[in-house]
Parts: structure tokens; sequence; C-alpha cells
């Protein structure tokens, strides 16, 4: 329990504070009587013992003092009496006759319990506004104010992250080693005329290390890092964003030079105008001061804003303009080298058993941020405490890699004989038409367990990292797509839902196919809907339809036909290779999982597809007029004059198609 943080609060001295006004109205009005009950009272009337007699008015009570103390009660005594009775107390203390008389009492206020009735009031309504204000605040004991910056300033105590402790983002690292040298030697640059940059935006994918990269220069560079997120400038009250972005770069200047790193910028510095609102809502201020802050740097402030965010899309373009952000260093998802890499600087302080090869981990990973590596290692040494065993295996790294891709696997669901079978089957269909495919990734792993929300899953993994994908890759992945759904009808005649995830996927890629990618002959090369400039609008309502119903029509049809095609492929493949199916789903029903060791046997005599024809999908279409392009056969030597008959205007049809790229033509496909 961290004590210091509770003595700062102001709970603990809300506290003392009533305790000590408590024991302070107690000593004040407290009269060393003891208090007794009002038989008891009487009683002692009634004896001669009695001093004096003091009723005091108002409060019903009677105060007396003894000759002889009493054994139990002492010399002083009161009790208290209700009003009905108040002649028969009058008539006892008359009877009773004290030494010393008895006296009647008026009481009169004292003037330090009246100013603390009335001040205790204040001060508790005092403190409830300062609690409320210092909670608007974000929490702590900073009351109003909302303008100062709530940056962190990373120290030189702080742990720190180098460049060493960052892979797989070789080209970014190359530009921010620039900015290292830039804030350590700026005369260098200054020498030969380069001004520093004023922003840098590192945007791409989550989880592939753009605030890593900004702690690698914050643990690099050695110079005052302030870290904030940009959801920190705005608050409820208008005018506080603004005021902490002026006060941050308040601090950067005296203290420069200096970097400042703004994480999940799109939370600030979205697109003005796009809103409901007008132009003076608080998001928008801040945006604006953002911006003079930026461009009002001096050449030799040497302060340099980091910005990271994963929407670049959506950002205002004043502030993406050179000047601002001079450098946007774009950061993907790392190739296969880059993987292996990140897995080496996450599997450091691991024990690895010897026969675990991060090449090989890195090669099923395709695709793979770098969270997903190090959730993959963190998964496989938490399976490996979890067996009680010492070293991270290859298996608990499988089982890792499965637990990213598809999700924990459930033991606990039970599954009936007739849906494994039928299970089987299914996902031997999309293994084994993908392994008849000629423009597939390999099969790399078969199971019937189930995983997630899926009862099984079949992986295709690529043997090389891929930037492109072609039709004929498309179209083979709509047809194993497909594959499930074919065996489950050849085989039972009676297909399940188990299909719908696979038709989701695959009409998607075909949509896109035609929307997209212009690979549709009948609709051709153009891109069809466009997404709106409203970011608020959210990711369905941004979307707009800029195409006629006809062509609404064509697109549907040409999606259908390509999924007829994907399936009548599936069926040809599943037909001629059904003793292999049924050899496929045999060995799943009773090893459940099979790799691509056991695969390759059980595939080796498997019947591929014949190669598709040869898509043109303008070899039908007259070609267009082509403008004149000067472009000469050689380059100019000496002011020699080169001749421009190539770049001369074609005069017929024979000559444009010379030009063009000779294709041998063939039947085109749907």
């Amino acid at each position: 329990m961290n004590f210091k943080k509770i003595f700062r609060g102001p709970i603990v001295w809300i506290v003392i504070a009533v305790i000590v006004v408590w024991v302070g109205s107690t000593l004040l009005t407290g009269s060393g009587f003891r208090q007794i009950t009002t038989d008891k009272g009487l009683e002692l009337l009634k004896s001669d013992n009695v001093q004096s007699v003091k009723i005091v008015d108002g409060e019903n009570r009677v105060d007396i003092t003894l000759k002889n103390p009493d054994a139990e009660f002492g010399k002083q005594v009161q009790f208290y009496y209700v009003t009905p009775r108040g002649t028969d107390i009058v008539n006892a203390v008359d009877a009773s006759n004290p030494a010393d008389g008895f006296d009647d009492e008026v009481p009169q206020p004292s003037w330090v319990l009246s100013a603390l009735s009335i001040l205790f009031p204040i001060l508790l309504i005092g403190v409830f506004i300062w609690l409320m204000l210092s909670g608007m605040q974000g929490g702590g004991n900073r009351v109003m104010q909302f303008g100062k910056s709530k940056a962190k300033l990373v120290s030189k105590e702080s742990p720190k992250v180098t460049f060493d402790d960052v892979a797989g983002s070789d080209e970014a690292i190359e530009e921010l080693q620039e900015i290292k040298e830039f804030l350590k030697e700026p005369a260098k640059f200054q020498a030969v005329g380069a001004r520093i940059p004023k922003g840098v935006l590192l945007y791409g994918p989550p989880g592939t290390g753009k605030t890593l990269l900004a702690r690698a220069v914050a643990g690099e560079a050695g110079v005052p890092f302030y870290s904030i997120s940009g959801s920190d400038f705005v608050e409820m009250f208008v005018g506080v964003g603004a005021s902490r972005v002026r006060d941050l770069f308040e601090q950067a200047k005296q203290n420069s030079p200096a970097i400042i790193f703004v994480d999940e910028i799109d939370a600030v510095g979205r697109h003005r105008g796009a809103g409901m609102g007008g132009g003076h809502d608080e998001r928008e201020q801040t945006l604006n001061q953002l911006l003079v802050e930026m461009d009002g740097f001096d050449v030799k402030t040497n302060v340099i804003l980091i910005a990271a965010t994963n929407r670049p899309d959506i950002l205002d373009p004043a502030l993406l303009r050179p000047g601002r952000f001079d450098r946007q260093i774009g950061v993907d998802a790392p190739d296969l080298k880059g993987r292996e890499r990140i897995l080496g600087v996450h599997a450091k302080g691991k024990p690895m058993a010897e026969g675990v090869d991060l090449e090989v981990l890195a090669r099923k990973t395709p695709g793979f941020t770098g969270a997903d590596l190090a959730n993959v290692l963190n998964e496989a040494a938490l399976l490996t405490a979890r067996s009680n065993a010492q070293l991270i295996d290859n298996r608990a790294l499988d089982e890792a890699v499965d637990r990213v891709i598809a999700g924990p696997q459930r033991r606990t669901r039970v599954m009936r004989d007739q849906e494994k079978l039928i299970t089987a089957y299914h996902e031997g269909g999309h293994a084994l038409v993908a392994s008849a495919m000629n423009h597939t990734d390999p099969v790399t792993k078969i199971t019937i367990l189930p995983r997630g929300r899926a009862l099984g899953y079949t992986m295709v993994l690529p043997l090389e990292d891929r930037y492109s994908v072609s039709r004929n890759e498309l179209l083979d992945q709509l047809a194993y797509a497909m594959g499930g759904r074919v065996a489950e009808e050849i085989v039972f005649h009676d297909p399940t839902s188990g299909a719908s995830n696979d038709i989701e996927k695959a009409t998607a890629t075909a949509r896109r196919m035609v929307t997209e990618f212009g690979m549709s002959s009948k609709v051709g090369s153009v891109k069809l809907g466009q997404s709106s400039g409203e970011m608020f609008l959210g990711r369905d309502m941004g979307h707009q339809r800029d195409y006629s119903d006809e062509v609404a029509k064509k697109v549907d049809d040409e999606v259908r036909a390509l999924i007829e095609a994907a399936h009548n492929e599936a069926y040809q493949v599943l037909n001629e290779n059904r003793a292999v199916l049924d050899r496929l789903a045999t060995a799943l029903l009773e090893q459940e999982t099979l790799d691509q060791t056991q695969l390759v046997d059980i595939f080796a005599d498997v019947k591929k597809l014949p190669p598709r024809p040869q898509w043109l999908s303008s070899d039908d279409r007259p070609l267009p007029d082509l403008p004149a392009v000067e472009m000469p056969l050689k380059a100019p030597i000496d002011g020699e004059a080169v001749d421009g008959g190539v770049g001369s205007e074609p005069t017929s049809e024979g000559q444009r198609r010379a030009r063009l790229p000779r294709i041998n033509p063939r039947p085109a496909t749907a």
C-alpha cells in the first residue's frame, strides 16, 4: 500500500479536521458532571447531601453538587427530565433545601460553536468542489490547472529502449537514426544549409512497433523526451486542449533540443469540417493550435514532433504537408528476415530447446506483426510453464501459433461421431482442392479439433512473402474455399451450415475482384464504389454507390459466376480424387491433426487441375486512340538531333496495335 499517496490525498485531511472539530467542541462544552438517571437524581435531592442545585432552562437538565462525594458517581452529577415533569422537579429542588441554594440558568450560545456551525458547512462545500475539479483533471492534486500539459517527461533513470531492441523495421530505424544525429550534431547539417525536420509521422497497422520506435528514439537521443496521447489534449472544457498544446511546446522549447511524441494523433488530428459541429468545437481548436505550434518553430529551436497513428487517411491535410510533418515513415508488417530477427529479440531471456529453429517459425507466421510474434513466444512460455517443462520446444511454439491464429483449443466441446465425420470431410475438401490447384500455397496443417469458433481449420501458408496476388491465385483461393462445402455435397448430399464463413469470405473476395481489381471481362477495369470523406459517419455509412442499377446487376452476376466457377473446379478435383479424399478423412478421424510431412504422403498421387485458359480483359474491345508520345530511339550526343519518327502519330490501326505488347490470343474465360 502506498501510504505517501494516501497521506497526500484530501480524504485524510478531511477526517483529521472532523476529529479536531469534535474534540474541540467536546472540550468546550464539557462541564465535568457525571450523568445519572432521573430516578437516582430525585433520590439524591431527597437526601441531606445536596450542596447546590442548578436548573438549566431549555435543556431540561439539573446539575447537582454534593456535600460529600458519592462512592459511585462522585461529587458532581446531572440528570435530564421531560417537560411534563418540570413542576415535580422544581418542587423536589425546593424541598431539598441545598446548603448553597439553587439557581436557574438560561444557556447562552458559545461564539466558538456558532462560528464552527457556520464555517464547517462552507469548508465541506469547498472540499467537495476541490475533489470534483481534481477528478475532472484526471486525478491528482492539481487544482484549476486545466491548461497545463499532461505529457510525461522520460527521465534518464527510466529503463532505456534502444534501436538494438527494435527489429524488422530497418528503413524506419535508418530515418530515425538521422533524427538522432540532427539533435546531437545540428551544426553539421546547418553548415550545408539543411534544416532540421519539424515532424515525423509513423503510420502503419496496429502492432507493428510504432510506439516502440519512439521509445527507442528516446533512449538513443539522450535529450528530453515528452510523451503524451492524442486523447489527453481534449477535455470537456473549451480551450483546454489548445492551452495544453501551448504549454507542451513551451516546455519543450525551454529544454531544447527535445522530442515530443504524440501517440494516436488521429484522436486530435482528424480532418477538419468532417464532424457534425462547426469550426469552434474543442477538437478543431486543439488541432489549429497544434498546426500553429508546428509551423511556428524557429529553425534553430531543435524540437521535433514524432507522432504515431494507424489511420493516416483521416488526418487533416494541413497536418501532413511539408513544413509540419516533413517525413512520413511507413511501419508495415515485417518480412521473413524481419520476423526472424523479431523472434530473436523476444526469445532473449527465454529457455529455448535445442531443436527450435526461429527461421522455420518465421516461415509459419506470414503477415504477423511484431506484437503477434511477441504474443506467440509469450504463449509458448505460458504453455511450457503450464506443463511443468523447463524448455520451450517446437510443440509449444506450434500450439502458440495456432492459439494466436484461431484461438485456444476447446477441449470441453464434445462432438458427435457424425459431426466429426462431416468435419473431417469438410476440412479434407479444403486441403485436397488447395493441393490440386496450380497457383496456391502448400497445405501445412489440417485439424478437426475445435478451436475458437471453428470446428476445425486448414492452414495454407506461403513459402515466401508476397506483396501482390494474381487473378489465378485469387481463383484458386475461391476454389479451395468452396472445397469444404462441395465435399459435404458429394459425400453426404446434405450440406451443413459449417461452410457459412467460407461462403462469406469467398463472396467478399469475388466482389473485390469485380469492383476493385478489374478482373471481370464484363464489368471491366473500373473501380466501383467510393469511400466517403466523412470520417465520423462510420465505416459502413461512409461507403457510397456511384454506379447504376444495371451495373449493379452485372456485378452481382459476375460475382455469382466466379463463385459457380470455383464450385465447379472444386467439384471436378474432388470427384477425380475421391479415393484421396476418403484416405485423408480417415487419417483425420484417427489422428485429428495432420502436419505437412504427413500430408505429403497422402497427396502423393493427387491429380492436378488442368491450367486455366489465359484471361484477356480487352482482347475483344476496340483500342482507343492513343496520343502522340515523343520517345527518342537514343539519347542525343553533343547536340545531335534525334529522329522523331517513332514518336510521331500512328497513321493506321495496325501501327497502333504494333506499339502494344504482343500477346497470343486465347479463348477468354467468363
